[in-house]
């Protein structure tokens, strides 16, 4: 399990996926489903995240199947930038239409 915070034209929201990777291709195709084609990720960590969303994390991880691709922990940008402390974030992906690129 992964855990994201995914930069949105419409703002951040916090993830948590079965994927190995928040590059993997049925996460691009989910939120493309949602309009999102354009997008910044971070990983963070899955334990920072359980401490901050507590019951709500618990509730979404039951949701959470390995067949499942994506779930939406928080979509609430200004408690999210409260939650999460910027040096906690890891590399930066981006991804715009097709594509993936890291951050050199």
């Amino acid at each position: 399990m992964k855990a994201g915070i995914i930069f949105t034209g419409t703002g951040p929201i916090v993830v948590l996926t079965a994927c190995d990777s928040l590059e993997d291709p049925r996460i691009v195709t989910q939120l493309s489903a949602k309009g999102i084609r354009k997008f910044i990720a971070y990983e963070i960590p899955v334990d920072l995240v359980r401490e901050k969303y507590g019951q709500l994390f618990s509730i979404t991880l039951r949701d959470l199947k390995q067949t499942d691709d994506l779930r939406v922990v928080d979509a609430d940008g200004i408690r999210i930038f409260n939650n999460f402390p910027m040096n906690q974030f890891g590399q930066p992906i981006y991804h715009e239409g097709d594509k993936f690129r890291r951050a050199a």
